[in-house]
């Protein structure tokens, strides 16, 4: 197609996030049935729990302060299983040992935003397999470049940066922004800077958005809007 219409979409989230997993998922599944619409994803930061050390918490100990029981643990999982599994995600939550702090992810993902929107795409996926299927601490720096490896990235970018204070900042501050923006939970998807769809909507939905959002672009009704 000569001329074919593009909708960016944002995505707030936080890679600690079984939505946020799910959401992904379903993210590609909507572009995959968006044959006239080119879609642009760029993946913003979110921590669900800044307070998290950076080297982590004893993740039954973190979960049972913040739910009580096992059982009620164990019916959170169960709830969210069968959903991701609907999206081909091995949910391995028995195995998740860490409760990693994600500051270090996020600055991750964010370089990887510097070597093109495919890489960045690569390394969230890695790093939500690397959680929820094979319960790898995230907030491991061996762990994240190996991450950015397996991405494509040029690994030596991480391992230089990642034991500095490079763009601690900026990733706190875009979560600040998030958060002034309204965002409470994620994952949020913003598309075009201007519409936000909140949580992990199916892939129709998702869709749906995009398609209204690139029509209303079409028509210069977002540049009015803006």
């Amino acid at each position: 197609m000569s001329d074919p219409n593009t909708v960016t979409v944002d995505v707030v989230s936080d890679v600690v996030c079984p939505w946020c997993f799910i959401g992904q998922k379903r993210l590609d599944k909507a572009i995959a049935a968006l044959d006239d619409i080119e879609v642009h994803i760029r993946w913003r930061p979110f921590q669900l729990d800044p307070t998290v050390p950076p080297q982590g918490k004893d993740r039954r100990e973190y979960m049972l302060a913040k739910f009580g029981t096992d059982e009620r643990i164990r019916e959170i999982h169960a709830r969210i299983e069968p959903l991701g599994e609907a999206e081909g995600i091995s949910f391995a939550f028995d195995a998740i040992k860490v409760a990693a702090n994600t500051l270090d992810a996020h600055r991750l993902i964010r370089w990887a935003g510097a070597a093109g929107e495919a890489v960045q795409n690569r390394l969230v996926r890695r790093l939500f397999q690397l959680n929820f299927e094979e319960g790898a601490n995230i907030g491991d720096h061996a762990v994240l470049v190996e991450a950015a490896r397996d991405a494509g990235m040029d690994a030596s970018v991480a391992e230089t940066l990642l034991p500095t204070d490079a763009d601690v900042e900026a990733v706190r501050t875009e979560v600040a922004t998030a958060s002034r923006m309204g965002v409470t939970g994620v994952p949020c998807f913003l598309l075009e800077g201007k519409y936000a769809v909140m949580g992990a909507q199916d892939a129709d939905t998702l869709a749906d958005a995009i398609r209204q959002v690139a029509a209303a672009k079409a028509r210069g009704e977002l540049d009015k809007a803006g």
